[in-house]
């Protein structure tokens, strides 16, 4: 049976607010350390019937880089919905409220 591994290496200040964050997988060709500004892990408990999360980010991530984090990992999830269930009504709607997102961040760019 086929192993795979990833693994996060997370440096906090004193706060406790991740200095920097990387990762490595083992699947992945590159075998270094890869850096990120944030990640965002979402863990099922089939016991509890509810999701865990883990978020986290660098303090030098900006709210535009930010906003754009989450629209782009809610995207990723209509994809994924649709690959693993097939409900393409709901897979549409994810997809309608990323569309909606990204033209209220234009608007607030052309704004400021």
């Amino acid at each position: 049976m086929k192993k795979s591994e990833i693994k996060f290496d997370i440096q906090l200040d004193k706060d406790n607010i991740p200095e920097y964050i990387k990762w490595e997988a083992s699947d992945n060709p590159d075998s270094d350390f890869n850096e990120t500004k944030a990640i965002s892990i979402s863990l099922w408990d089939h016991i509890q019937k509810n999701t865990l999360r883990i978020d986290l980010w660098v303090k030098e991530m900006t709210v535009d880089e930010m906003k754009r984090f989450y629209i782009d990992s809610i995207g990723g999830l209509g994809q994924s919905l649709m690959r693993a269930t097939g409900d393409e009504f709901m897979s549409e709607k994810i997809n309608e409220l990323c569309d909606t997102l990204v033209q209220y961040i234009k608007n607030e760019e052309k704004n400021n």
